[in-house]
């Protein structure tokens, strides 16, 4: 989960708070020149390092200001000592399940931290190590030298997780490329980037695609299976050309990764075998435990879209960056397109304006398209989450025909994929279009528009229009609740019992199913049907529970399990133990697990549609605070803040201190209080230096100048 993080959001406290630290003007300290020997503290204890934080979020600071020019080299930040802790706490972290601070950390990880660090500084380290490790993980206690041959001739010939020095490797090259490229990629790609998730792409369909009559939808996704070295080494090279980055990167595409040998089908059968008795597996202390039986559920829920992960060699989680870079190129090109294909027209009531990201006419309700007007705007927009991409286009289908026929060529020049008219439909909006699980269509609305004139007077009218309409697809929630074997049947979907909840307390179970529909409920948030699809998913989930409950207790149906545990199955299955009254006094004073109903079991329950306007030029919460800063360092936001104070006839604290100051060395006496926007009586009170000869002459006018230039610097 950490692997998805902006790096300068992380603080070394906890890997659950993040917070950036944008605002330490302190100087950044220089780079360790020292890379075979660090200096030993006199004690024990940790040695005193740079805040890895401030560092990353200077790179972030410096890759934003400047997005177009090359970026600050970077194998000085790649002998950084503090980075390389940072890696290793959230590689601990992701492979422990709980992450360890600082003062944890003992003394011989550190050394081997810093082999690791010298190793890659002095081109040494070998990806997809076995045996000779420089690094291992805090819960691996292998001793190689205890091995026998046949379980190092395992070891070497069969396929294993990445080392935790690889992952250790891939966590400091995505800190210190991950800023630098994310400065540079397009507003319009969504997937594997801090801040950009699935809602945001439907809530930015909703905001931009009200218009569009056709739509072009394809699949990318192959280029994750397959690595083109040349093609991700190109990508890299065009913005980061350091020789050790680059180097790093193309030997962990180049390396070849154990795969193992096949298996034959005797040996596939003998495993599928069940034993009469398997013994229930036994965690260690030090080893994380699986993924809760409702988030596994929920993860079976991925859209097509978010289906596929690239995995590209050694790269691991650095993978899905070098993806999004590789991709960038066609992000790009649409891009351009989209600048060249924006013909506006002045009588379209949609897109007025002048300039290729117009606004729609009424921008308080953009969805809505009126359909009074001539549609001679000719329009295109495009949207990108991960491999899957979708373009809209405003015009006669032949446009979309001609675009098509453009981009098959450029995929198959640049990303070598043959495509075709089939695998690039080209759809009208009439038909729905689906995208990540959700179908786009529009149904004819009357509704009663309000504006106001340019006299100020409200008017109403009734329109007619069209309404772009984003509803989550029935049809693919019941594929995936067949896949994961809670139903059977399409036309009348039959609830299937979770055995794989059996053995598990009604408590934990009904707990376990609610944490599973919050979390649909918060998937289908933005879906126009957010009740009608949560609601059928809490009656799959609530008959499941039913039938299992009446296999479990011996109760034969679903109508005896709900006459007894009621409609929400919050009431105790004990049989007869529980309805006695010495059930229910052990429950009310804790002794046993409280039963929680079942969530959403009636569609009154389920929340609304959440329609909260998505603004627009939307950028994540971290790029909003980076700009900010940005802004704010530049020294002609401060000079126009000053030309607004004194346009409005404020004055500044700063302004009001030197007025008193100046009048205090002047008259020896301090003014009185001033309101906050009183200008005009402190200008009286600065005029009145002389005032007992009654007069004023020149030099008093010219020093009485001299006296408000001196408040205002």
């Amino acid at each position: 989960m950490l692997r998805h993080i902006p790096c300068c959001l992380l603080r070394p406290i906890s890997p659950m708070m993040h917070r950036i630290s944008f605002f330490s003007t302190a100087p950044t300290p220089p780079p360790y020149r020292q890379r075979r020997v660090l200096a030993d503290p006199p004690s024990d204890e940790l040695p005193q390092l740079p805040d890895p934080i401030s560092t990353l979020s200077n790179l972030w600071i410096t890759s934003f200001r400047s997005p177009a020019s090359s970026p600050p080299p970077l194998s000085p930040l790649l002998s950084r000592p503090e980075l390389w802790l940072l890696a290793y706490q959230k590689a601990a972290a992701d492979a422990t399940g709980s992450y360890q601070t600082r003062s944890s950390i003992p003394r011989s990880t550190l050394d081997a931290l810093l082999a690791l660090r010298n190793a890659v500084l002095d081109g040494r380290f070998r990806w997809g190590g076995r045996l000779n490790l420089l690094l291992r993980a805090p819960n691996d206690k292998t001793d190689p030298s205890t091995l026998s041959k046949r379980k190092i001739r395992h070891l070497l010939t069969s396929s294993q997780p990445p080392p935790f020095q690889d992952r250790v490797v891939q966590e400091v090259l995505l800190m210190l490329l991950e800023p630098v490229y994310e400065a540079r990629f397009s507003s319009k790609s969504f997937a594997f980037r801090p801040g950009r998730t699935a809602h945001t792409v439907i809530r930015t369909i909703r905001r931009n695609f009200a218009g569009y009559l056709w739509y072009v939808k394809g699949d990318l996704s192959s280029v994750f299976e397959s690595i083109d070295t040349g093609l991700v080494l190109n990508a890299v090279i065009r913005d980061v050309r350091d020789k050790k980055i680059v180097d790093l990167i193309k030997s962990a595409l180049v390396t070849s990764v154990i795969v193992g040998r096949p298996e034959n089908e005797e040996e596939r059968k003998k495993k599928k075998k069940k034993r009469k008795y398997q013994k229930k597996k036994v965690l260690a202390e030090d080893e994380p435990k699986p993924d809760p039986y409702w988030l596994q559920t929920f993860f079976g829920f991925a859209p097509e879209e978010a289906a596929k992960v690239p995995d590209w060699g050694h790269c691991g989680s650095l993978s899905p960056l070098l993806a999004n870079l590789v991709l960038d190129e066609l992000d790009k090109w649409v891009e351009e397109k989209i600048k060249e294909f924006y013909k506006p027209s002045k009588s379209d009531v949609i897109w007025n304006s002048e300039e290729g990201d117009g606004e729609q006419g009424n921008t308080s309700w953009p969805e809505f398209v009126p359909t009074s007007g001539p549609d001679k705007t000719r329009k295109m927009d495009y949207i990108r989450y991960g491999g899957h991409f979708l373009i809209g286009i405003r015009g006669p289908r032949a446009d979309a025909a001609v675009l098509r026929k453009q981009l098959i060529e450029f995929v198959d020049q640049r990303f070598q994929l043959k495509l075709d008219n089939e695998s690039l439909p080209i759809e009208h909006i009439t038909k729905g279009i689906m995208f990540l699980d959700h179908v786009l269509c529009r149904r004819v609305v009357y509704p009663t528009l309000r504006y106001t004139a340019t006299g100020g007077k409200i008017i109403s009218e009734k329109g007619v229009g069209t309404l772009l309409s984003v509803t989550a697809s029935l049809k693919q929630c019941i594929k995936q609740f067949r896949r994961l074997e809670f139903l059977k049947g399409d036309r009348d979907p039959d609830p299937q019992p979770c055995f794989r909840m059996f053995h598990a307390t009604q408590a934990h179970t009904n707990a376990q199913m609610n944490k599973f529909l919050s979390t649909m409920v918060e998937w289908y948030r933005y879906a126009d049907n957010r009740k009608k699809i949560v609601n059928f998913c809490s009656y799959i989930v609530r008959g499941s529970l039913a039938k299992l409950y009446a296999a479990k207790y011996k109760l034969r149906s679903r109508a005896k399990v709900y006459k007894i545990a009621s409609r929400n199955l919050s009431r105790p299955l004990k049989d007869k133990k529980g309805q006695s009254p010495e059930y229910q006094n052990l429950m009310r004073m804790g002794l046993l697990d409280s039963i929680d109903g079942l969530q959403f079991t009636r569609m009154a329950l389920v929340p609304d549609t959440d329609y909260t306007p998505f603004p627009s030029g939307w950028r994540p919460e971290h790029e909003k605070i980076i700009l900010e800063y940005l802004r704010l360092e530049e020294p002609m936001t401060l000079e126009e803040q000053r030309k607004a104070l004194r346009e409005e006839g404020l004055i500044t604290p700063q302004d009001y201190m030197s007025i008193l100051v100046w009048n205090y060395k002047k008259n020896a006496l301090m003014l009185p209080p001033l309101g906050a926007g009183d200008t005009k009586r402190a200008k009286e009170e600065l005029l009145r230096l002389d005032k007992h000869d009654g007069k004023f002459g020149s030099g008093d006018e010219e020093e009485s100048g001299s006296v408000m230039q001196a408040a205002q610097m």
